[in-house]
């Protein structure tokens, strides 16, 4: 049986834990036998404990749990009222155009992609993200650089960060659904690499991370701010691009 991920913080009235990546938080809508957080939270520590909010099964990061029903219910207002601060790390293909950006576009499910979201005029839901771009790592001629962003979305609509990007031109690195096949390869940013035939990627799989949230705590209604370390895949990444790119 899967174990519960690390936890980054517990006290009487919320847990929070360090999701991986490929982790679903809830039964997944098409396939009720997989794996999901939620189930091996109750599995542990009983259906006392609910998740306050979602993260993708792709992307890796904190997920927040309440304990006790005042905490969830308090917990869940404010996520609702868009007054948490929400904070994600993504390593891009293509570097933006501006440093500090902001995104605002209307989302809807796609009815030809079930499970994939689509810009749209109207009919859909508002969607707003503000980025930051903390690094650009521009590649040589005839190949998309990559750029490491900060995203703070403002909003909690499914795939939003995602879809942000997508459409903007700088998907995130591997992702299946909005972005393309760019794989980042130390043999594409090292001179001279003299390493395996069958190299693997540096990140093989959605470079998109939940890094912090910062939340009015349900007890001592004081601000509280988690954060989730970066994972050891996206670090390296970041490490080999900060030595090799140019």
């Amino acid at each position: 049986m899967p174990t519960l991920p690390p936890v980054i913080f517990e006290d009487e009235s919320l847990i929070a834990f360090d999701k991986p990546s490929g982790l679903l938080i809830a039964p997944d809508r098409w396939d009720k036998s997989r794996v999901n957080l939620m189930d091996l939270v109750h599995e542990k520590m009983g259906h006392g404990v609910a998740n306050v909010h979602r993260i993708d099964a792709d992307t890796s990061g904190l997920v927040l749990c309440a304990k006790t029903k005042v905490a969830l219910d308090f917990l869940s207002g404010q996520f609702q009222s868009k007054t948490v601060r929400k904070v994600y790390e993504a390593l891009t293909v293509g570097i933006p155009a501006q440093d500090e950006f902001t995104v605002d576009l209307v989302l809807k499910e796609d009815d030809a992609k079930p499970g994939r979201m689509c810009v749209v005029k109207k009919h859909g839901k508002a969607s707003v993200t503000n980025f930051t771009v903390r690094a650009k790592f521009p590649q040589p001629a005839g190949r998309p650089g990559f750029a490491h962003l900060e995203c703070r979305p403002q909003t909690g609509r499914t795939h939003q960060i995602r879809v942000h990007l997508a459409a903007g031109g700088t998907p995130i690195l591997n992702d299946p659904f909005y972005g393309n096949d760019t794989a980042l390869l130390l043999s594409g940013l090292k001179r001279g690499y003299k390493g395996r035939a069958d190299e693997r990627p540096l990140i093989a799989r959605l470079a998109l991370h939940a890094a912090a949230l910062t939340f009015t705590h349900p007890v001592s209604r004081e601000p509280f701010t988690l954060a989730a370390p970066l994972p050891n895949d996206l670090a390296v990444a970041l490490k080999y691009l900060v030595k090799f790119a140019r």
